[in-house]
C-alpha cells in the first residue's frame, strides 16, 4: 500500500497519510510523498480543490521520532541530518501555502507537533469532535519552534506560547474558538462535511480562486496601504478575465454563468 493515498473526486483531490500504524508521522517517506503529491498537483489544471486526511486511529503524530534517534547516530550526531530534515519539513507546509487550490486538512484523532503543524498549514481545517491538538515537542526537550511558525499564524500569540510552552492540548471546542479549525463535526460526518466544504469551494469561478489565494496571503504580511495597493492591482486583473465578465452578466441577468474554466 502507498504511504499516500490519492483518490479524486471530480474536482477534489482526496490525499490520504496512509501509515496508521505509525500513526501517519511525518517519516523521511512521508514527507517525500507529500512534497512529490502537492508538486504535481500545483500543474493539475482540473483539481480545484485538496483534502488532506489521516488513515487509521490519527491524523497525524508529528516526526517519527524513531527515524530522528537513528539520524543522530552520524558522525556529526546528526546535524546534518536534522537540517535537512526540518529544511524538507518546511518545503512541504510552504508549497501547501503556494499551491493554486484550497487545501482542507480533515483532521481526527491526535495533530501533534508536526502533524498540528500541518493542519495549521493548510488553508481551512474540517475536524472531527475530539480530536486533540497539540504541539507537546516540550515535554520530551524538544521546542516546537518550526511547527510554532504555522500555528501562530493561525491563533493569537499568547494562546500559541501557551500550548509551546506547557505541552499541553486543546480540543475540537478549543481549537475552532481560536481559529486553527473552522468547524468540528461529528466523526461519522467527517467525510461528508469536509467534502461538501471542499465541492463548495471548488463550484466557483476557478480562476478567481487561484487569484485570491495567493493575494490573500501576499496582503496579510504587507502593511494596510500597501496591502491595499496590491490588492487593488489584483481585483483589476481579476475583472478583465472574460469568465469574471460572464459571471457578473449572469448575476445581472438572472441566469447560471457559462463559465469557460
Amino acid at each position: 500500500m502507498p504511504i499516500l493515498e490519492r483518490s479524486d473526486q471530480g474536482p477534489v483531490a482526496r490525499l490520504t497519510l496512509n501509515h496508521p500504524e505509525k500513526l501517519n508521522a511525518l517519516s523521511d517517506a512521508m514527507l517525500a510523498a507529500l512534497q512529490d503529491e502537492f508538486d504535481r498537483l500545483a500543474g493539475d489544471e482540473d483539481i480545484r480543490v485538496v483534502t488532506l486526511a489521516g488513515a487509521g486511529k490519527a491524523f497525524c503524530a508529528g516526526h517519527d521520532l524513531r527515524e530522528m534517534t537513528q539520524g543522530r547516530q552520524a558522525e556529526d550526531g546528526g546535524r546534518a541530518y536534522f537540517a535537512d530534515l526540518f529544511a524538507r519539513c518546511s518545503k512541504v507546509m510552504s508549497t501547501i501555502r503556494k499551491l493554486p487550490q484550497p487545501v482542507i486538512a480533515r483532521p481526527h484523532g491526535i495533530a501533534t507537533a508536526a502533524g498540528c503543524q500541518l493542519v495549521a498549514s493548510c488553508d481551512m481545517a474540517v475536524a472531527a469532535e475530539g480530536t486533540r491538538f497539540g504541539v507537546n515537542g516540550v515535554n520530551i526537550g524538544l521546542f516546537c519552534s518550526t511547527p510554532m511558525v504555522a500555528l501562530s499564524r493561525n491563533i493569537p500569540r499568547k494562546q500559541a506560547f501557551e500550548m509551546l510552552t506547557t505541552g499541553e492540548f486543546i480540543d475540537t471546542d478549543r481549537a475552532r474558538e481560536l481559529g486553527l479549525i473552522n468547524r468540528a463535526v461529528p466523526h461519522e460526518d467527517l467525510e461528508a462535511e469536509t467534502m461538501a466544504l471542499a465541492e463548495t469551494v471548488a463550484g466557483k469561478l476557478g480562476t478567481a480562486v487561484r487569484i485570491g489565494k495567493e493575494a490573500f496571503y501576499n496582503q496579510i504580511e504587507m502593511p494596510l496601504d500597501q496591502a491595499y495597493a496590491y490588492t487593488g492591482e489584483v481585483m483589476v486583473e481579476n475583472m478583465l478575465d472574460r469568465d469574471t465578465a460572464e459571471g457578473i452578466s449572469a448575476f445581472l441577468e438572472k441566469r447560471p454563468p457559462e463559465w469557460q474554466q
